[in-house]
């Protein structure tokens, strides 16, 4: 049994919670902790405990695994207190507000022989993963076209840089660029990125992106919280056809000629809950790490390198 400890139970926090004690056979709940005193009701709720001091809760001798759901200025500081206490971390995406500091907790984890684990649960959409599968059938890929449109955030600290470090770029593209290389297997060299702010007033709410990845494959990637509706589409154009995919409607066809080849359709499942078991096994030492911090780092590259050139106006290397 893994006792884990969540530090960041609102409304995406909630999710592991509530699969940790319902849906995973192997993991008990072992303490939570939460800015909001709602943290308290969840705790009884949960039938766990509630800590003031999520230091403390890290410490503890009954916590085996953390955790972490908050904005990404914390997760430095959650790192750092993971590598002393010798404690296996599982950190939500973005993985931090820029490269410096994703840099630095995944050297400070490594160094002390702690594994670290990011969040790109979108990897677990049933889509993304029959992309995956189905890409190598079309022949050689030449571009693409990638879409996360999502409806304006309600969180005020998604708007304030000090705790988000980046606006849709590393709240959204993140996970895109994530799903991108996943399906691939090819990593983003350069970004041309263009960006507003349209109900945000300091960090970017839409973003369009020109980005080249390795082999010379081009593309597009548009990433939004403008608009009251939601899309997730990924199109592929290869020598043999074309790839459509939709994560958030659920379907994939292919195309070749004029002609709607095959079209298939899914039943979304929790990608927390996925992610969550293979977690465990990694943790038991029976199968890897789902998504290393190494990944996770390269996510936030590519989202740096786009806010550079929204800012710039040029072309910018991921480095």
């Amino acid at each position: 049994m893994k006792n884990i400890a969540i530090l960041g139970t609102g409304r995406h926090g909630s999710r592991y919670a509530g699969h940790i004690v319902r849906d995973i056979e192997g993991m008990e709940l072992a303490g939570i902790w939460r800015r909001s005193e709602e943290g308290k009701n969840q705790a009884r709720q949960w039938s766990t405990t509630y800590y003031p001091d999520w230091r403390e809760m890290i410490a503890s001798s009954g916590v085996d695994a953390v955790v972490g759901i908050v904005p990404p200025a914390l997760n430095p500081a959650i790192a750092a207190a993971c590598a002393r206490a010798g404690k296996p971390l599982l950190l939500e995406k973005p993985l931090a507000r820029n490269v410096v500091e994703a840099r630095a907790i995944v050297a400070s984890l490594a160094a002390a022989g702690v594994p670290l684990t990011v969040g790109q649960t979108l990897r677990y959409n049933p889509v993304i993963g029959e992309l995956q599968r189905q890409l190598p059938e079309l022949g050689p890929l030449h571009s693409f076209a990638v879409n996360q449109r999502l409806e304006p955030s309600t969180l005020d600290w998604h708007d304030d840089r000090e705790t988000a470090g980046s606006g849709v770029l590393f709240h959204t593209a993140v996970h895109v660029f994530d799903a991108l290389r996943l399906i691939t297997g090819l990593k983003v060299r350069r970004v041309m990125a263009h960006g507003r702010l349209v109900h945000a007033a300091v960090l970017e709410d839409l973003v369009l992106i020109v980005a080249e990845l390795e082999d010379g494959v081009i593309g597009t990637v548009d990433v939004s919280k403008v608009g009251r509706a939601r899309t997730g589409r990924y199109e592929f154009i290869c020598q043999d056809g074309q790839l459509h995919g939709e994560q958030i409607h659920a379907a994939v066809e292919v195309i070749r000629g004029n002609v709607v080849q095959t079209r298939r359709e899914f039943i979304q499942t929790p990608t927390v809950l996925h992610l969550l078991r293979d977690w465990l096994t990694f943790l038991e030492g029976n199968g890897v790490n789902p998504v290393t911090g190494e990944e996770g780092l390269y996510a936030v590259q590519v989202c740096e390198a786009c806010l550079v050139s929204m800012q710039e106006g040029r072309w910018i290397e991921v480095q």
